[in-house]
């Protein structure tokens, strides 16, 4: 599978190489998404992560590109997995065991090292955007805010918000898919 494949084609039908390339492309997006939700916990994070892509290798027959892109596959299975673990205290790690993928462990420095540069993928890909548009995408996919509490806030209609939204996902694509 080429490298110039989408993130759906690497997913469906790119076999181990094509998911390494699906890792190598959206690992910084979900550990800048996780980091983002759960603050200075880079272990946490790490194991989310690896649960996150463990769990889509699994599954990967069930991602179904009519509902979304595979990025936003990744972030919902990721979303998902943050709150269990939120819920139950600890991260869950059984797609891992049954894939018979070691914890990886790191030190202080290496922790540290991820906690720095973690968030930057995702972190430029809004910076990129319009003040309107990163707002509404930081409000509605970042903080699950509905889109009439998020027009109530910023003085519009929902319809705008909607739009804002949608410009703004529209536009986070069409950059990783130029930085990739």
């Amino acid at each position: 599978m080429a490298s110039g494949a989408n993130d759906e084609e690497l997913l469906r039908a790119g076999g181990a190489k094509g998911f390494g390339l699906l890792y190598e492309r959206r690992v910084g997006l979900v550990r800048g998404y996780l980091r983002r939700r759960i603050g200075g916990q880079p272990e946490m994070v790490l194991d989310l992560v690896a649960e996150t892509f463990a769990r889509a290798l699994e599954r990967r027959g069930q991602f179904d590109p009519e509902r979304g892109s595979a990025a936003g596959w990744l972030l919902a299975i990721a979303r998902n997995l943050l709150a269990d673990a939120i819920r139950t205290g600890r991260v869950d790690d059984a797609s891992r065991r049954r894939l018979a993928m070691e914890r990886i462990v790191l030190d202080d420095e290496q922790l540290e090292r991820i906690e720095r540069d973690s968030g930057s993928e995702l972190e430029r890909g809004l910076a990129a955007l319009p003040d309107e548009q990163r707002e509404a995408v930081e409000r509605r996919v970042l903080d699950e805010e509905p889109y009439a509490a998020i027009a109530l806030r910023v003085g519009c209609s929902e319809q705008v918000v909607r739009k804002r939204v949608s410009r703004g996902l529209a536009a986070l694509r069409r950059n990783a898919k130029e930085g990739a």
